[in-house]
């Protein structure tokens, strides 16, 4: 019997793509307006956490939030991709799942001026990753389950088969604005559940196929209060 493949950590992004409200019920449990077409904000690529890289560090004062999501990866430049699954299977090489950490008071306080997120989705960080997942082990994306736990306690479980706009459309759309490049992440949004998390909580997530955990898409951080940088109490006092 040959040895499994050893587990890879993901190249390092230049451009990291969130789609936002791409799941009904989490519009619906942020009281957000559903979009007509695909949302998207970018995240730095040193928010990325890497596997036993340390902890999710919570800035002083942040209403931190989790988002669990799954994430394309890039295996070449990609400029206008055209809204085909085949176009999803010639660009992307593989699949992460990725946690996109949220200070929610931060990005309530944006909509509400309509102001930039960089601030609540920036963070170092604030961007946990699992392993890369070849695509050979997810072959329908829009069929797979992700989940998220903290402190054991279930708190997202949905399939991505409630996607409000597919990938192929996600991947279109991202790429009419500007091309995204070999290893760059296109993060698909999250299904509903999404709350608050604290200094001590534990969270994992995974991704499951066929009724079967990768263990390349298993994420587990310890969330830590951040001593230095950013002080958010000092901004709302």
């Amino acid at each position: 019997m040959s040895a499994a493949a050893p587990l890879r950590r993901l190249a390092r992004p230049r451009t990291i793509a969130c789609i936002g409200r791409n799941y009904a019920d989490h519009i619906a449990e942020l009281g957000n307006t559903r979009p007509r077409e695909p949302f998207y904000f970018l995240k730095p690529a040193t928010s990325m956490l890497h596997p036993s890289s340390g902890a999710v560090l919570a800035p002083r004062g942040a209403k931190l939030h989790y988002e669990v999501e799954l994430a394309a990866i890039m295996g070449r430049d990609v400029d206008e991709a055209p809204d085909t699954d085949e176009a999803v299977a010639k660009y992307v090489k593989g699949w992460a799942v990725a946690i996109d950490m949220t200070a929610r008071q931060f990005q309530n306080d944006a909509k509400k001026r309509a102001l930039p997120w960089t601030l609540c989705k920036g963070f170092k960080t604030f961007l946990p990753v699992s392993h890369f997942i070849p695509a050979s082990k997810i072959r329908d994306p829009h069929d797979v389950r992700l989940f998220l736990r903290v402190n054991g306690e279930t708190r997202q479980d949905d399939s991505t088969a409630l996607m409000l706009f597919r990938i192929p459309r996600l991947l279109q759309h991202v790429t009419s604005v500007a091309p995204l490049e070999e290893d760059d992440l296109l993060l698909t949004g999250t299904p509903k559940g999404v709350g608050e998390v604290r200094a001590g909580d534990v969270i994992e997530a995974g991704i499951v196929v066929d009724g079967v955990e990768l263990e390349e898409g298993r994420i587990e951080v310890v969330v830590e209060q951040r001593a230095t940088g950013y002080n958010c109490e000092a901004r709302e006092a």
